[in-house]
């Protein structure tokens, strides 16, 4: 393609404005706002560039940036398509071979390039992420996926079919589709289906283990938007919800996806988890006592990277302490309001052990509250993201 190599000088100059100090996504777009001489598909193509560019992590970092991007190229996509002008014979001939081989191809071409720097990070993983298989997976973006509500499962499917749009049901009421899929206008979300990881969804499995014979209270105390919420009222049935999160502005948004889920009764609260003074105080504050606490506590995102990559580039490893201070501060203040008998999801999108199997060994430190199960679950071999979910009940 004539304009490839103008696509790739154009990656270059977003690439030497980024930072990293917003999401990339933002960025872009305030970018290509300002420079308007870009059309629809230049910016389509140029994004690409950049997202595939950081897939690497620093793998290439001591190469020039041209050279980086070529090689993205080379691993991020099964095919070269629009890019083949930008390669040399060579090069093209191994494009068919398998990710692993296409690795192989370019650490023979390049001696600078690090491929256990792809996902640096590898001694801070759970013990069940197989660390190859996990960095690799950066190359790939994962799919978009679908939590049909329930009743809801007919609907979907016709209109899915009817609007000749590719998808794959997973299992009862999960979707898969391709991330270019366009649902606005066949699809009310939040109310007939919700856009939800599978992995997400699968953690829905542990809410199926708790008994809902009775109307059951359930705080989701890190509510940020309201997905686990608006599961647990799909997985539970009839419950006394209470939601809360640091952030009104985004508990405005969850109270915007509540109506559209016709979840009317509910009790919304502002907290900051993470203040040192809330179990000194919990009484004058109020802090719910609950049959079910949720806890999709703030992390690292690790898990969701693929999505990102731009944070998997800019990551710091010691972020990861951080956040598990800022988590067990949570924990510590959540424990005291599981009710007799109830019980504790704990969740995070990360895959370090620290945020992950360390805090459940703290929840049962610091608790007489018993673990059920636990364990990552595995997105990156299904194009998800990968997360971790304890269960315990208090006995």
């Amino acid at each position: 393609m004539k304009y490839a190599n103008q696509y790739v000088k154009s990656a270059i100059q977003l690439l030497q404005a980024y930072d990293g100090a917003v999401p990339l996504a933002v960025f872009l777009k305030k970018y290509f706002a300002q420079h308007k001489k870009f059309g629809s598909k230049d910016r389509k193509h140029i994004a690409g560039l950049c997202y595939n560019y950081f897939r690497l992590g620093k793998a290439a970092q001591q190469l020039p940036m041209e050279e980086a991007i070529k090689i993205a190229l080379f691993l991020c996509n099964d095919a070269p398509g629009i890019w083949t002008a930008l390669f040399i014979e060579h090069w093209l001939a191994n494009w068919s071979t398998n990710l692993s081989e296409r690795i192989s191809f370019v650490v023979e071409n390049y001696s600078t390039f690090n491929q256990n720097n792809v996902f640096p990070f590898e001694h801070q993983l759970s013990a069940e992420i197989a660390a190859t298989a996990f960095a690799q997976s950066h190359f790939i973006q994962p799919n978009l996926f679908l939590r049909i509500r329930p009743g809801k499962q007919k609907k979907i499917i016709a209109a899915l079919t009817n609007a000749n749009i590719p998808f794959n049901e997973l299992s009862e009421g999960a979707i898969e589709l391709p991330n270019s899929s366009k649902l606005e206008e066949i699809i009310i979300f939040d109310q007939d289906a919700v856009v939800q990881d599978w992995s997400s969804q699968k953690v829905g499995a542990m809410l199926k283990q708790i008994d809902a014979n009775q109307t059951l209270s359930v705080w989701d105390c890190c509510a940020a938007s309201g997905g686990k919420s608006i599961m647990a009222k799909d997985v539970l049935g009839n419950i006394n919800l209470i939601v809360s999160d640091i952030r009104s502005s985004i508990l405005h948004n969850l109270s915007l996806r509540f109506e559209r889920a016709a979840i009317k009764q509910y009790k919304k609260l502002v907290i900051d988890l993470s203040n040192d003074q809330l179990l000194k105080n919990k009484m004058d504050l109020s802090l719910p006592m609950a049959d079910l606490v949720i806890a999709d506590v703030p992390c690292t995102g690790s898990g969701t990277w693929s999505r990102t990559p731009e944070q998997l580039f800019y990551f710091r490893e010691e972020q990861i302490i951080a956040y598990q201070t800022l988590q067990q501060k949570i924990i510590s203040n959540i424990l005291p309001s599981v009710k007799a008998g109830g019980y504790l999801l704990y969740i995070t999108c990360s895959v370090f052990k620290k945020e992950n199997e360390a805090n459940s060994a703290f929840i049962q430190e610091q608790s007489s509250l018993q673990l059920v199960t636990q364990g990552v679950i595995k997105g990156y071999t299904n194009q998800a993201d990968t997360m971790f979910a304890a269960l315990f009940q208090a006995k």
